[in-house]
């Protein structure tokens, strides 16, 4: 039994660390992955007024302590990211009448987290286009990076069964000739796409008209929401205590 219980806190303690990976557990409707033959859209660092935005339902009542997301880089011209700004917003859901498409509402939480851990996580060749202006570029990359946000201090709370939004703006190491990143477009989708903001309002992000698989419509944005290394460490905790009983 000791035996045992040894193998179970090492698959415990492996699960807090920082490289979330498909098959890890998850505090969301379902993790949206990266699409490896989809689209990266390009973040603009030059405002915290245009940030892109996805919405996610919480499956459990908990802090956020954890976030994940995956981008790229265009050319695969990658540097690191220097900091990122993190929002979390109320749902301002469809409405007939009144919204179009359901958007962020009301912001809840915010931080500003640096410095930004970025891993290899794969590849595929993706496209990359600016929902702020530029044509769109197909087939210009191949690697995609997963970007680990951990250990949040005074995270957000979530409860289980309400939808909120997930709002990204980073900044990123650059010299003249640096090229920029962009978020992952999702090969999952949930409720109404992705959406980006400028001028104070939310628009829509939708494929670019040269998709290669012919893809039309709303996109979603690649991220999850996980567990916090706390609950990990607690039941780590529970099993040391059994044991020392077993002593």
């Amino acid at each position: 039994m000791k035996k045992i219980v040894t193998i179970c806190l090492i698959c415990i303690v492996s699960t807090a660390n920082a490289n979330w990976q498909p098959g890890d557990d998850y505090k969301m409707h379902y993790p949206q992955l990266p699409d490896t033959l989809g689209w990266d859209v390009a973040f603009d660092s030059m405002t915290l007024q245009r940030p892109l935005a996805d919405d996610w339902q919480c499956s459990k009542t908990g802090v956020v302590s954890d976030i994940h997301l995956w981008l790229s880089w265009l050319g695969d011209d990658a540097t690191y990211i220097s900091s990122m700004h993190v929002a979390i917003y109320s749902d301002n859901p469809y409405d007939v009448y009144t919204n179009p498409f359901s958007t962020p509402g009301e912001i809840l939480w915010e931080g500003l987290f640096y410095p930004v851990d970025m891993i290899y996580y794969g590849s595929g060749d993706q496209g990359f286009f600016s929902p702020f202006g530029g044509p769109p570029v197909a087939n210009d990359h191949e690697d995609i990076y997963q970007i680990n946000i951990t250990d949040i201090q005074n995270p957000f709370v979530q409860e289980e069964g309400t939808i909120y939004w997930l709002a990204i703006n980073l900044w990123w190491a650059r010299t003249e000739d640096q090229e920029m990143p962009g978020w992952k477009t999702s090969e999952n989708h949930f409720n109404d796409g992705a959406v980006y903001s400028m001028n104070g309002y939310w628009y829509q992000l939708v494929y670019p008209e040269n998709d290669p698989p012919n893809r039309t419509g709303n996109l979603d944005l690649a991220f999850v929401i996980t567990p916090e290394p706390t609950t990990i460490c607690l039941l780590a905790l529970g099993a040391l205590s059994i044991i020392r009983k077993k002593k």
